[in-house]
């Protein structure tokens, strides 16, 4: 009788975690051999895999390195001349089983869709708890002894083990701010300004900036929901909605009409999806077939209306290379033209109508000279600085490429001393229009090397509500950058930001909270934010269910909870109490992020588990532990655990 090696569960009556001595003893020589040298295939073959996605790179280096320390022990177990004890074989089977899932997790975590491993980081994380236990239980019973393995091996076995256990009791190392950027991406009702900037840091982080790497992303989410099959269709939506954002956000232009699963399909192609249609076809920046391809100064071809376009838009580099034009001209790519022309006649394919391209060039050397003329006229008189900051406010709302254009003519340091102007609109426009012009990353040091920190803040301070709730987003937006979290933070930026955080709007509230999430982030602006009084506010946000901010200042305190000053002043006994109710009646969202509070303030002080327990948490940890999400289960677990640890435990 045969061991089948599959990946059932521990019910299953083939799991290899089931295997008894009746089975082990007829499985002959040759296939234990099978066994020991399929496991050293599969560390040979997640070798090769090289760097993984950045969202898991640590848990995935980290896990590679641990089935790596097997490596010695399966080789002498391979050089073995006699059987293997019975043992031993049921303990390499579970050892497979578990290396088929680490495997299979990697090669996720290796080429699946970044934005899905950023949105789904929990339920990945959940996956690498499962498999290093499953490491740790196949290692557990190995008999050491019975096959004779030398000491040196059997340590570097050992260090695993050990690596494993701490693995399991270490709380989690997540991206805070990765997290912090996800959640508010797709919680914000409203879409304003501010956003852009929290979109462009996570495509910067989820490194989805560039045309070639958002053209891989689009491949392999149409490959996801092709594999999901109409299931998660609300998560499924979300990361179609993300990419066609970062898409927007590069220049890409979006397929309108039809959805990321037909992203390289022109309508004509819409009845046959399963017709591959060549890359070198393929507009770089539409990624849908050329009608009308154009070679460029890098060599690159284009659609000939998508290039233009992004010429006119003030461009002056390849969208694919991001090297620097020598020059402006576009050939026609005939040769290109007739091998498409071919294909579609081939397979009967209609190509889509041109679009009309007589516009030329002009119109970005027009669009230049009418910012140039905006520009000139905020050093005029009042009326046309009012009527100037206007249009730049405009102008630098929407497109990327004015935002660079606008900076480059000068207009920063005049928009700088509008904000001292006593007249509030022209105050609200012009702060306004930096922050727009924050949303590009070299802008951002070009305001704070302009000295703008200070100008802003002073707004914050004295401005209307609306100048107040715009220069805290352009603090946000300018804080992205760590040097300036420093700046702000020293300069005293923090103090109105938690005045805002007390009495201002709804809006202003919520930028107040996203600014102060990302200074925080920095451990001397951590500090300041406690001495300034920003928990009380905080706690506040905690009560007001209307806001929809429980989770935003749950997230703020457990940064501000990461040192004594702050955790002293969180955790009195109302707040631990605030921490029960949310375990108890909050949203999915809102119970993890307070059982991760919870937890991070008992590991430092056991009196808040013995408060919380007071106010029942008992229960309703349980009940997290049977019904929540990943990340709450996990917590909720290790909260028990450190209960247990604890005097009084009911």
């Amino acid at each position: 009788m045969e061991v089948k090696i599959m990946e059932g569960g521990p019910n299953d009556p083939a799991c290899p975690l089931m295997v008894d001595s009746s089975q082990v003893t007829q499985i002959s020589e040759g296939d234990e051999r099978d066994v020991v040298q399929s496991l050293v295939e599969i560390i040979e073959r997640i070798g090769s895999y090289g760097d993984y996605r950045r969202t898991q790179r640590k848990e995935c280096f980290n896990l590679v390195r641990r089935m790596k320390l097997l490596a010695p022990l399966l080789e002498e177990v391979g050089e073995m001349e006699r059987p293997l004890p019975e043992e031993a074989i049921a303990c390499f089977c579970k050892l497979k089983k578990a290396f088929m899932s680490a495997k299979k997790l990697l090669r996720t975590c290796h080429d699946g869709s970044k934005i899905y491993l950023a949105l789904e980081s929990e339920s990945v994380a959940g996956r690498f708890h499962s498999v290093n236990e499953k490491l740790n239980f196949a290692l557990d019973d190995m008999p050491y002894e019975l096959l004779g393995i030398s000491d040196e091996v059997k340590e570097q076995v050992e260090l695993m083990c050990l690596q494993l256990r701490r693995s399991k009791r270490r709380t989690d190392t997540q991206d805070i701010e990765l997290a912090m950027d996800t959640m508010v991406v797709f919680s914000k009702k409203d879409d304003r300004n501010a956003d852009s900037a929290i979109l462009e840091r996570l495509a910067n982080k989820l490194e989805l900036h560039t045309v070639p790497e958002l053209r891989a992303e689009s491949i392999v989410v149409r490959k996801l929901i092709k594999e999901r099959s109409g299931q998660n269709s609300e998560t499924t939506q979300q990361i179609i909605d993300l990419l066609n954002k970062f898409k927007k956000i590069a220049g890409i232009e979006e397929n309108q009409g039809y959805g990321i699963d037909n992203v390289f399909l022109p309508k004509s192609l819409e009845k046959s999806p399963s017709l591959l249609i060549p890359n070198d076809f393929l507009c770089p920046i539409t990624l849908e077939i050329m009608t009308d391809p154009v070679i460029i100064a890098t060599g690159q071809t284009y659609e000939r209306s998508s290039i233009q376009k992004w010429l006119e838009s003030g461009h002056r580099t390849c969208p694919k290379t991001r090297l620097t034009l020598s020059h402006l001209s576009l050939a026609p790519n005939y040769a290109l033209r007739n091998l498409i022309s071919l294909w579609c006649e081939k397979y009967n394919v209609e190509l889509p109508k041109k679009e009309n391209t007589s516009l030329g060039s002009e119109g970005s050397s027009e669009h230049k000279e009418e910012i140039s003329a905006v520009v000139r006229d905020l050093s005029s008189h009042l009326e046309a600085q009012r009527a100037a900051v206007i249009k730049i406010r405009l102008l630098s709302k929407e497109n990327p490429d004015n935002r660079v254009l606008i900076a480059r003519e000068g207009a920063i340091p005049h928009l700088i001393g509008l904000l001292s102007y006593p007249e509030s609109k022209i105050q609200e426009n012009a702060v306004t229009s930096l922050l727009n012009l924050s949303l590009d990353e070299g802008n951002k040091r070009l305001i704070a090397k302009a000295e703008a920190i200070p100008a802003i803040i002073e707004v914050l301070r004295r401005g209307s509500m609306e100048a107040r709730e715009n220069s805290a987003a352009a603090l946000f937006s300018l804080s992205t950058v760590d040097e300036n979290k420093v700046t702000i933070g020293s300069l005293n930026g923090i103090p109105p930001l938690v005045d805002l955080l007390r009495e201002g709007t709804i809006r202003g509230k919520k930028d107040a909270a996203t600014a102060l999430f990302n200074l925080s982030l920095n451990q001397a602006n951590k500090l300041r934010a406690v001495k300034t009084g920003a928990i009380p506010p905080l706690l506040q946000l905690l009560q007001d269910k209307n806001l929809g901010m429980v989770d935003e200042a749950l997230s703020i305190l457990s940064l501000l909870a990461m040192i004594p000053e702050g955790h002293g002043v969180i955790g009195q006994q109302s707040f631990i109490q605030t921490l029960v109710e949310l375990i108890k009646e909050g949203t999915p969202k809102n119970k993890e992020c307070a059982v991760a509070l919870l937890l991070d303030l008992g590991l430092t002080n056991s009196f808040h588990i013995l408060a919380a327990l007071q106010f029942g948490v008992y229960e309703h940890l349980i009940e997290l532990v049977q019904s929540g999400n990943n990340r709450a289960q996990r917590k909720a677990s290790s909260l028990l655990q450190h209960m247990s640890k604890c005097e009084q435990v009911p």
